[in-house]
């Protein structure tokens, strides 16, 4: 029998997780502007084959520089395939459709309802049960959701409610993504080798969707912000955080690798106010507080004592 961790390697692991997710909220979160300054100049499909094709590329290489496998098991492909196009294609074109549709601090909302989503899948595909706590949680996402949409989108019909429905989509993507990650659990592969060949199956029909139905202008006549935003997409929103959340999923249980998302909206409207200008109103502040609370309840369960 192995002996018990020590309560120092204990203590280094947790600071350890949480300065992960403290990472993964700043990048995602840092990251809605960053995309939206990119729409300026390079289209959806146009951008996202630019960033899954580098992450690929990123990833990929770095692994085979560190001497990291890069062969996946056979029983491993499927479900690496299915999740990342879940948890990456999905989420990522919903999100920058979304995106072209309604303003930025919103769509950030939206899409990180993404744990009240996941919880609902978990009861079917991980055999998980649902606390009256949790409905509580759930109840005040959709009630956030709701006030974020107002009635002005629902009066303006189909036109006021693109935006949000994809983002929505975009969410429960995600959610069934990571939800599938942790079932399968017991990964062979380095989240590294996972996340750059997940990256590499997305990128094949965005290099076609944009090759055939887009026409980007040419780098050089890219905006200097247009080039910033990319950048930052690529390093810390594509690489970084998209290994990081790989890798936390995997270890955590599915409300402790959430949590995160408590981080990424909060960071996503502030940036979105400072950098894009985006008007703060209280009707977004309330649904801020709702959605954060929402996932809030749902990711700090306890389970029942015996």
């Amino acid at each position: 029998m192995s002996a018990p961790a020590s309560p120092a390697l204990l203590q280094r692991s947790g600071i350890s997780t949480a300065l992960l997710i403290v990472a993964i909220g700043l990048f995602w979160g840092g990251n809605w502007p960053a995309v939206r300054f990119s729409l300026m100049d390079i289209p959806p499909f146009s951008l996202r084959a630019i960033g899954f094709t580098a992450g690929a590329v990123m990833l990929l290489g770095w692994a085979w520089a560190r001497k990291l496998p890069l062969a996946i098991d056979a029983d491993e492909w499927p479900w690496l395939a299915v999740a990342g196009v879940f948890t990456i294609l999905g989420f990522n074109v919903g999100t920058a459709f979304g995106q072209l549709h309604m303003p930025t601090s919103q769509a950030a909302i939206i899409a990180f309802t993404m744990p009240c989503w996941a919880l609902l899948m978990a009861i079917g595909l991980l055999g998980e049960r649902v606390t009256l706590r949790q409905w509580l949680g759930l109840g005040l996402g959709q009630a956030g959701l709701l006030l974020l949409l107002g009635p002005a989108a629902w009066q303006a019909g189909f036109d006021g409610l693109v935006g949000p429905l994809f983002v929505l989509c975009a969410a429960l993507s995600w959610a069934l993504g990571t939800v599938l990650i942790k079932r399968r659990g017991g990964w062979q592969g380095h989240p590294v080798v996972i996340t750059g060949w997940q990256f590499a199956i997305c990128a094949v029909p965005m290099l076609v969707l944009s090759a055939g139905m887009e026409s980007p202008p040419p780098p050089t006549e890219w905006r200097a912000t247009t080039w910033l935003g990319l950048g930052y997409h690529l390093l810390f929103a594509i690489c970084l955080a998209q290994m990081l959340w790989f890798r936390n999923v995997n270890r955590l249980s599915i409300g402790q690798s959430t949590i995160s998302t408590l981080i990424i909206p909060v960071v996503g409207v502030g940036s979105a106010v400072l950098l894009l200008g985006e008007p703060f109103t209280l009707q977004i502040a309330v649904a801020l507080v709702l959605t954060l609370s929402a996932v809030a309840i749902v990711m700090t369960q306890r389970k029942a004592t015996a």
